[in-house]
């Protein structure tokens, strides 16, 4: 089945392999085969045949639906717009049943969302004041991490430093030579800190 802008709907032949993100999740599709017949095997070729069919359903439908919304000027395509589409594409048999289980799913969300309110009322702390500890708490975290960040690269940069400088040579008649951590190279006991100086010699008189 190709879908024209239109909405409309032909049989295309043969067809071309689409990207994955164009259709259902094949897990879906198989647990709702296991639901509707567990006690059937069905093929491999019957599965996909099955993920096509449920796949170019929903573009179709939501492109029915999208072309409503924008008829009516709206931005979002709604319940109604679903609702309107099945009308228009023959398939009024499924809106009852569309309808039923939207009014289920609106159901458990106002559930979730009282549960939800119920445990900050429990809480007794205002919505307002926890998220302003949450954003406070975000804000010492990132404030840590650059501390954290900045200690090392000031220590990388001391290690280089230290490499770079390497321990110094002592130099004759100089300071003695410096070493690492500040400790300086004495001369061993025994020995001149200077180098003899040189006489002339001197022929013997006769």
């Amino acid at each position: 089945i190709r879908i024209s802008g239109s909405g409309s709907f032909a049989m295309a032949d043969g067809g071309g392999s689409q990207d994955d993100e164009l259709y259902l999740p094949r897990t879906v599709v198989n647990k709702l085969i296991k639901e509707m017949v567990p006690n059937i095997r069905v093929s491999t070729d019957a599965r996909d045949l099955l993920l096509n069919c449920c796949s170019e359903f929903i573009h179709l439908l939501a492109s029915e639906a999208s072309e409503v919304s924008e008829k009516q000027q709206k931005k979002v395509i709604s319940p109604e717009h679903v609702v309107e589409a099945l009308h228009t594409l023959g398939f009024q048999e499924y809106v009852e049943d569309v309808q039923a289980v939207h009014k289920e799913y609106r159901e458990q969300a106002s559930k979730h969302r009282r549960r939800g309110r119920s445990k900050l009322d429990r809480l007794g702390i205002p919505e307002e004041e926890l998220l302003r500890q949450q954003q406070q708490l975000f804000e010492e975290a990132r404030q840590q991490q650059l501390e954290n960040e900045l200690l090392e690269q000031q220590r990388l940069l001391q290690q280089q430093s230290a490499l770079a400088s390497g321990p110094q040579v002592a130099v004759s008649g100089g300071p003695p030579a410096q070493l690492p951590g500040g400790h300086a190279l004495q001369p061993s006991p025994g020995l001149p800190s200077q180098p003899p100086a040189l006489v002339p010699h001197q022929p013997a008189s006769k």
